[in-house]
């Protein structure tokens, strides 16, 4: 059974620049979000055992939605991927429950050692 992944991003520019940097024959089963409301129920629906989330979105934002995943105990690993690189917005989403951060650009080789580290890919 392949790996859910659900990118959150606002921009569709965004959603495609995260794909194109997944590692190359990762196998995973790809949707993707617009916000947070639309991230939260495509959770719940089972579509995102890895999240990668952006911050600033319209309707509910990174913040918020991982506040929600937080309170209502959803099984996803979340993985910020923002340009808003602020040390603040760094230790706050990690204080919800994101395992890292990522600048956006995102970078290949960045993103593929954030899975290795926490044991989500092998290459």
């Amino acid at each position: 059974m392949s790996t859910t992944v659900l990118i959150c991003d606002d921009s569709s520019f965004a959603r495609k620049q995260v794909k194109r940097a997944l590692p190359p024959g990762w196998q995973v089963d790809i949707s993707f979000a617009g916000n947070g409301r639309e991230a939260l129920s495509a959770i719940e629906a089972g579509k995102g055992n890895i999240l990668f989330l952006d911050l600033t979105m319209p309707e509910m934002d990174g913040f918020e939605t991982l506040e929600q995943i937080k309170s209502r105990d959803l099984p996803t690993l979340v993985i910020v991927i923002s340009g808003d690189i602020q040390p603040e917005a760094m230790a706050r989403v990690k204080k919800l429950g994101a395992l890292d951060f990522i600048k956006k650009p995102v970078d290949a080789k960045r993103l593929e050692q954030v899975l290795t580290d926490f044991g989500l890919y092998s290459g």
